[in-house]
């Protein structure tokens, strides 16, 4: 997967013509431009990447050789959740085995997967459900699995930290390590996604995550709505951006359907940043007792994996469990990116209204 791009040519110093793409250069009448003939050495390195390409193919993605080319295999698997927390564990365990059969490196599984998403009422019953950070058994259980598999694994649990509750996700390290915490940042309040009445507003901010294989963001589905959560992450380093989501139908009108919108947001997210990105849903139809009757949301599944361009690489369907794997060179893409020189052209100087929520700033500014 990592192929499909090619880095552009370093910036280029002619006055005239594209600066970026120097090849495409020529003097005034002289016709389209041509690169020197190198023909021996072009065609000897074609052959050559040809012949690694073969070989790459017969091999599969790479297991545990983030060193090797920077080629990292990252996941995303689906699944519709009972409200049994054991079941639901053994179905996401079952699932990384079967994505780390396939090659994956990195496995994303989705959001509150350890039940129903109950955030479709209010009910202080539910307070239950969250458990201290440390005191997980969830994540206890999934740190042995990532050391037995050498993968690493984003966590989402409900927290409970004292009086607190959060929305968050434990990285947990190939080797089993905990390397920390991530906390949602944005909570919706909606039909069927009452997530305020349940979770304070996370407040780890955005954090860029060394893993073994790469350095890793997180985000926690609302937060994939908010364009400077992925230029956070890849700010301070994230080359893959993951975002473990629970999204579906509105339960005031069933005919709603965001899903599409929903991929396009993300897409953009990856192709502004040029990084790959992962998304994860569950599916099924869940149907929570409230306080004014029942509540339904039919999940719509469709967890992808987008190269750095934005393209789907991988998509699941609205109804299968799934895994998808796809494999990407983290140093090509790094090189595109340098090549494109967003991140070198950003003007934090100007972007003071960022900070505001009214789009106003001082009269001094």
């Amino acid at each position: 997967v990592g192929a499909f791009l090619s880095p552009p040519p370093h910036p280029h110093t002619a006055a005239a013509g594209p600066p970026c793409f120097p090849h495409l250069l020529a003097p005034p009448g002289s016709g389209p431009a041509r690169l020197p003939r190198r023909r021996s050495r072009t065609v000897l390195h074609r052959r050559r990447e040809k012949a690694a390409a073969a070989r790459a193919e017969q091999r599969g993605p790479r297991k545990g050789m983030a060193g090797a080319g920077r080629r990292v295999a990252v996941a995303a698997v689906q699944f519709a959740c009972t409200d049994t927390v054991a079941d639901n564990v053994a179905a996401a365990e079952r699932l990384i085995r079967e994505a780390h059969k396939k090659g994956a490196n990195i496995v994303l599984i989705q959001e509150l997967f350890e039940g129903h998403y109950f955030c479709q009422a209010q009910r202080m019953d539910f307070f239950g459900r969250a458990k201290p950070y440390k005191e997980n058994p969830t994540i206890m259980r999934m740190q042995k699995l990532a050391k037995e598999l050498d993968v690493v694994i984003p966590v989402s649990f409900f927290e409970e930290a004292g009086n607190a509750h959060y929305n968050s996700v434990a990285i947990i390290d190939a080797d089993g390590t905990d390397l920390g915490l991530y906390r949602k940042s944005h909570i919706p309040d909606g039909p069927g996604y009452q997530e305020k009445f349940y979770f304070n507003p996370g407040d780890t901010g955005f954090k860029a995550f060394k893993t073994k294989y790469a350095t890793i963001g997180v985000g926690i589905c609302w937060d994939q709505w908010f364009p400077e959560t992925a230029r956070a992450m890849v700010l301070q380093g994230a080359e893959i951006l993951f975002y473990p989501t629970a999204i579906g139908s509105e339960p005031q009108d069933m005919n709603l359907d965001s899903r599409e919108h929903w991929k396009r947001v993300m897409q953009g997210h990856a192709g502004a940043n040029l990084v790959p990105l992962v998304a994860s849903n569950r599916i099924g139809k869940e149907t929570v007792e409230t306080e004014h009757g029942n509540s339904t949301i039919k999940f719509y599944g469709n967890s992808f994996i987008a190269g750095p361009t934005g393209e789907i690489v991988k998509l699941a369907n609205d109804k299968d469990e799934e895994v998808l794997v796809a494999e990407f060179d983290l140093d090509e893409i790094k090189s595109t990116r340098h090549g494109w020189g967003i991140f070198r052209d950003r003007r934090p100087d100007l972007y003071k209204v960022l900070l505001t929520l009214d789009g106003k700033t001082s009269s001094s500014s």
